[in-house]
């Protein structure tokens, strides 16, 4: 099979579109023929050595296509099944073997693309605002990244909580997508003091939570934008990792500040069927829209790469095998 292995730490460059022995399911395993990756921000920080899985390693944490083979002891999948998957190390290839628990059967009407632009960035998503923080009707929140794949689904969701949704962007085609999705306050930081904006709008009462993928570029005056007992949700670092901080910037206020990951809100299987269930349902009802903007052939990964980290693409970044 072909797939994108590294074998070192660094920049696009290091993916390489190689030949690998195809995979043999082993117990409670199944090979799924990948026919959807998707591409996230874990992703680059993996291929950089920020969160080394070990080498050589074949990127990617998310896949979707067909069930190819089953092991023993696997029941809730079968050979010829349309599945998704996420949080898994080596969906960057035509074949993919995963643990069966963690795949998911895809909803009737939905296909691979779905699910592979659907799962990582819709259950983060649902996690965010469903448990981290559990956004409440007339809370005021900042979704940072409104027009990225996280970003879009999380104002729909927000919104469709009763929210009201302030988004941050960098361009005006940008803000558009967010209003499209639902923001109610679009800010584009190139031009504008985010924390500044929402002080003002809100008479400096502050909001009730803050959702932050960006990391070091905004991290302090996303906390400045909090409420007394407001939550500071950091997700992820596109623009590199918060330096150290003195806990007393949350004392003013008896704020609360938490790094939440994917896997600690899918932990077990009924916990992965409840959230991607509920994500897919939405999908599949119209509820909740996906938005794959960009297609890539697999081999053309390190582009792929350089487009998401560049903040050169809106929505969900997909490869195709």
């Amino acid at each position: 099979m072909k797939a994108i292995q590294i074998t070192e730490y660094g920049g696009p460059e290091v993916m390489k579109y190689v030949d690998l022995p195809d995979p043999s399911p082993g117990p409670d395993q199944a090979v799924v023929d990948i026919q959807a990756v998707g591409v996230n921000f874990t992703d680059i920080y993996s291929r950089m050595g920020a969160n080394p899985p070990g080498l050589p390693w074949v990127a990617g944490v998310e896949g979707a296509g067909v069930v190819r083979a089953v092991g023993s002891g696997v029941t809730n999948v079968a050979v010829g099944d349309t599945v998704a998957y996420c949080s898994h190390p080596g969906s960057y290839a035509e074949q993919a073997l995963v643990p069966a628990w963690r795949l998911i059967k895809m909803p009737d009407g939905l296909s691979a693309r779905d699910g592979a632009a659907a799962m990582l960035q819709g259950m983060t998503a649902h996690y965010l605002c469903y448990d981290t923080y559990r956004v409440q009707a007339g809370d005021r929140v900042l979704v940072h990244s409104g027009a990225g794949g996280v970003g879009l689904l999380l104002i729909q969701m927000c919104k469709a909580l009763g929210a009201y949704v302030y988004s941050t962007v960098s361009t005006e085609a940008k803000a558009e997508l967010a209003r499209g999705a639902g923001a109610d306050h679009v800010i584009l930081y190139t031009q504008q003091d985010f924390a500044a904006e929402i002080a003002n709008a809100t008479n400096g009462a502050g909001l009730q939570v803050v959702y932050d993928a960006v990391g070091k570029d905004t991290f302090d005056r996303s906390i400045a934008c909090l409420a007394p007992r407001g939550y500071m949700v950091l997700y992820g670092q596109a623009s590199g990792p918060v330096e150290s901080m003195d806990p007393r910037v949350l004392g003013n206020g008896s704020k609360f500040l938490t790094r939440p990951g994917l896997g600690d809100y899918t932990a077990n299987r009924e916990e992965l069927q409840n959230r991607a269930g509920a994500v897919l349902g939405w999908v599949q009802s119209g509820e909740l829209n996906l938005r794959v903007e960009h297609l890539f052939p697999l081999s053309d990964a390190p582009e792929a790469h350089r487009q998401l980290a560049g903040r050169a693409t809106t929505g969900k970044i997909i490869l195709t095998p």
